[in-house]
């Protein structure tokens, strides 16, 4: 892997597990000169264990542009480099985008491998009927911010994916019971592929109580998949809309169909609605 095969091979390396390795992955951290480490002190070991014999360089958080120049330098130099992270895949709520579109800006060749990665994994154990979701990973630490976050997120119809620390696990489902309510199911799934995995459903209200119980359920860290918002059906979203333009005071006939326009909900309906309000309010006022 030198001269014009040169590359920047991205490798998922396991959560836990190390037969979650894949042999492509294994080959490939056999053949290239170079590999890039969140920590070279946890990936020298993994490199013995498959008997790869490359040199380390750190590519974490905090030298990411240096290393990024560094790995431009090696490719230039026609040496092949394989990224990885202490667990998972590179760029995934871990070290690795920005070094990655430095490469990509220098016309460098990236390649991809595919593997391990906690949200797909927890994903797949959820049975959740959404056929769509949302990976958000760890959410802000600061209880301010997360709640403007989680804001953001409530009306959502897709699962909501979330990585999150022990340390922070508590206070981040209080705050995701806080903004979503109690009754949307949680997933959490705790140390994936090691010896003390967990995966436990229950309701956003169940949950606080769930991981108290027992300090243990504390430990490790978490892939949290919330199930989406429910669907607001035409009829009941049409009649929120509805009052909306009422209380703009807009008569009922231009409110019932700017809100059928709006939501899909019937006219007629809309328009029987409005025209209820309207007398309901006429009362309260001669009252």
């Amino acid at each position: 892997m030198t001269n014009e095969s040169a590359a920047l091979y991205l490798v998922p390396t396991p959560l836990g597990h190390l037969g979650d390795m894949t042999q492509r992955a294994i080959d490939v951290l056999r053949q290239v000169p170079w590999v890039a480490a969140e920590d070279t002190r946890h990936t020298a070991p993994l490199l013995r264990h498959y008997g790869c014999s490359a040199r380390l360089l750190a590519a974490h958080q905090h030298n990411e542009e240096a290393a990024a120049q560094r790995v431009v330098a090696l490719l230039a130099a026609g040496e092949s480099v394989a990224l990885v992270v202490d667990a998972g895949t590179p760029g995934i709520s871990d070290p690795g985008a920005r070094l990655v579109a430095r490469v990509r800006a220098a016309g460098q060749r990236i390649v991809p491998l595919p593997g391990p990665c906690a949200a797909i994994v927890a994903l797949s154990a959820a049975g959740l009927s959404e056929a769509h979701f949302l990976f958000y990973g760890f959410l802000p630490s600061k209880s301010g911010q997360r709640a403007e976050a989680l804001r953001e997120l409530a009306d959502l119809p897709y699962a909501l994916v979330f990585y999150e620390a022990p340390h922070r696990i508590v206070e981040a489902v209080a705050a995701l019971l806080a903004a979503f309510g109690p009754q949307r199911t949680l997933l959490l799934a705790r140390e994936l592929t090691k010896l003390f995995e967990s995966i436990h459903a229950c309701s956003l209200g169940e949950a606080q109580q769930w991981l108290l119980a027992d300090a243990n359920r504390q430990r490790g860290e978490f892939v949290l998949i919330v199930s989406g918002a429910p669907a607001v059906s035409a009829s009941a979203e049409g009649g929120r809309v509805l009052r909306l333009l009422l209380d703009d005071g807009l008569p009922p006939s231009q409110a019932a169909r700017l809100a059928h326009a709006i939501t899909g909900a019937g006219r007629k309906g809309l328009y029987q609605e409005a025209l209820r309000s309207q007398e309901a309010a006429t009362s309260t006022r001669q009252s």
